[in-house]
């Protein structure tokens, strides 16, 4: 394979790279506060050509090309903008120029070889192109993704950690003051924790949403092993209507739910909860969990009975180890929708002792609660759900996926 081609392939991917990114480092830097900002995107499309080269010269090595393309592309890039890159001072930004910089230079090089790998450039075909454009607008789209997602969230833990004067004299400013040491940046988090009783709150939300979990999937794989493996009347149109219930939204079920639940002595206390959302989360979890037993085999749990296992028995020790993926994913579904729900826990819910975190967070929506309170306690819901997501990932994946082909 003639080298050229892909050193030309390289430069051309590592200049429009390098663009991208600084442009996307001095909309940071605008939103810090550090002005006038100049984008230089002569020399980082110089630097970043040069930098993507360096990155597929395969003769020095995978860990050696990877350092010397940082090394000079970093110093390139600092050398054609006059060591004063984005119009910054030195002396007076040094950390922002040098981590803009390393970050410039290193997502180049990681985004043209992620590009190039295993491209074969010599007599491109209709696949090696195709590869590698769906390649490109794949690194293009998941860079827009990941911008959109991540800025609000960005945006949400800085504004919690300012105090209001900041706040106030420029609200989209994102650089952070360490004046005030660590008690001034986690002032909003300790009145948010103690005088708007979030830790209450917070345990709450834990009890509602384990114990929706619990129900719910105690229920859903009971229901979903009948519908799979036993054959009763009404099998067919009960698989088939299991996600009937989402076709009313809640906003249509809570008026009569109101009506029946304020009759009944269930409004404004947490049992009515434990009754709403175990309805509203179970076809979903039915569904789910009913497609992965479909591709379970039959055979295991037919030895099992011939074994002496009960139909408990078997659903205990046979079905239930081999579905740990999917119960893992329905079991954070769950979580994630009793945890983030909010109409139901405000209509039913009236006493402050008993409010969940998001009807809690009802009281920090006010003119006289500083922002940045609101904005920690977006935080705190957020977090822990978030640290479950990325814990679960690989069953969430797994058993969203498992039922999707059968056998």
């Amino acid at each position: 394979m003639p080298e050229w081609r892909r050193a030309l392939a390289a430069a051309l991917i590592g200049g429009v790279s390098a663009c991208i990114f600084t442009v996307i480092w001095g909309i940071l830097l605008l939103f810090s506060g550090i002005e006038p900002i100049l984008i230089p995107l002569q020399g980082a499309f110089i630097s970043g050509m040069l930098t993507g080269v360096f990155s597929e010269i395969k003769s020095l090595g995978e860990a050696k090309s990877f350092f010397i393309s940082i090394g000079l592309g970093s110093i390139l890039f600092l050398f054609l903008n006059d060591f004063s890159p984005w119009n910054i001072n030195l002396e007076k930004q040094a950390l922002a120029a040098g981590l803009g910089t390393l970050w410039v230079i290193l997502i180049t090089v990681w985004s043209t070889r992620k590009v190039l790998a295993g491209i074969k450039l010599e007599g491109l075909d209709r696949d090696e192109i195709e590869r590698l454009t769906i390649r490109i607008f794949q690194g293009i789209g998941l860079l827009f993704f990941i911008i959109i997602v991540a800025f609000p969230f960005i945006y949400m833990v800085i504004t919690s950690l300012k105090s209001q004067m900041a706040l106030l004299t420029n609200p989209t400013d994102l650089s952070i003051s360490f004046e005030s040491g660590l008690g001034g940046l986690i002032k909003s988090y300790q009145e948010v924790w103690t005088t708007f009783q979030f830790q209450r709150y917070i345990w709450i939300s834990t009890v509602v949403s384990v114990g929706t979990v619990g129900i719910t999937l105690s229920l859903s794989i009971l229901g979903a092993y009948s519908v799979t493996r036993l054959r009763f009347p009404g099998r067919v149109w009960l698989s088939r209507s299991i996600l009937i219930i989402y076709m009313f939204p809640a906003i249509v079920l809570v008026i009569p739910l109101y009506s029946i639940f304020s009759q009944l002595q269930l409004r404004n206390s947490l049992l009515g909860l434990f009754i709403v959302y175990p309805a509203t989360t179970l076809p979903v979890a039915l569904y789910m969990l009913k497609g992965f037993f479909s591709t379970l085999p039959a055979e295991l749990e037919e030895a099992g009975r011939i074994d002496g296992c009960s139909r408990l028995g078997v659903i205990w020790r046979i079905t239930l180890p081999l579905s740990l993926p999917a119960i893992a994913s329905v079991a954070l579904y769950v979580f994630m929708i009793a945890w983030n729900e909010f109409l139901f826990a405000f209509m039913f819910l009236d006493d402050p002792e008993i409010f969940t975190l998001s009807r809690g967070m009802v009281s920090l929506n006010s003119s006289e609660v500083p922002r940045q309170y609101l904005m920690a306690g977006a935080v705190m819901v957020t977090v822990p759900v978030m640290v479950l997501f990325f814990w679960f990932e690989k069953y969430l994946v797994s058993g969203l996926s498992a039922g999707a082909v059968k056998g």
